[in-house]
């Protein structure tokens, strides 16, 4: 079986490695394998298999990741094509629109 895709570059997660302790707890919660750490520190690996459904930055102790779960442009296209309506991810209001 293929791993899961969504749709390239549009996820919201980041990681500041700068901020991140090397506990590994984003890499234990994340169910699609999307972090490893290395040196010490986490890293994105696969960042457009990212689901956005918020299981690290709600672990992490240090704030070092950030996510808008659930309001992505993956999860807004997806309720787009569920409802049969334009994509709801709000791209404009961060000055682009991956979605159309």
């Amino acid at each position: 079986m293929s791993k899961l895709k969504y749709l390239p570059n549009v996820v919201t997660l980041k990681l500041d490695r700068a901020k991140c302790n090397g506990c590994g707890m984003c890499q234990i919660v994340c169910p699609h394998a999307v972090f490893k750490l290395e040196g010490r520190k986490a890293q994105i690996v696969d960042r457009d298999a990212c689901m956005e459904c918020g299981a690290c930055a709600l672990n992490c102790p240090e704030g070092a990741i950030t996510v808008k779960a659930g309001v992505g442009c993956a999860s807004g296209i997806i309720s787009g094509m569920i409802r049969g309506t334009e994509p709801t991810c709000d791209c404009h209001a961060e000055g682009g629109n991956c979605c159309g």
